[in-house]
């Protein structure tokens, strides 16, 4: 059974970076795509982007070439590096993984993390 659990939030100035990791568990992470998606409280989760299982990522217009994917299948976790964060991106961060899907972005319909907040402010 999947299980994943978020990290690497905290507090930053505009402009700086963070680092979040999403670690999973209960099963081998090779075969899961995982999806990186955000909530600011009082509106819908929007996506920030996604990762195939087979390394293919995605993202969204706002946070392309501020933000990178990557995993390490060896370690199980997925980053998610955030360069030249905006107030914009202040909001609790998620991960969700689903098994086997050909596009990354229906991770959204899988298994997620609880979230780990990140505020970006002077």
């Amino acid at each position: 059974q999947l299980q994943l659990v978020e990290s690497g939030g905290g507090s930053v100035q505009p402009g700086g970076s963070l680092t979040l990791s999403c670690t999973a568990t209960g099963v081998t992470l090779d075969n899961y795509a995982i999806g990186w998606f955000r909530q600011v409280p009082g509106l819908d989760s929007e996506a920030v982007g996604c990762i195939s299982k087979g390394g293919i990522r995605q993202y969204v217009d706002s946070v392309k070439d501020r933000f990178t994917i990557s995993r390490d299948n060896a370690k199980a976790t997925v980053y998610l590096q955030m360069n030249s964060l905006k107030s914009s991106d202040t909001a609790v961060y998620y991960c969700a993984g689903r098994r086997d899907v050909g596009n990354c972005w229906t991770t959204q319909n899988g298994v997620w993390g609880q979230g780990t907040q990140v505020t970006v402010s002077a």
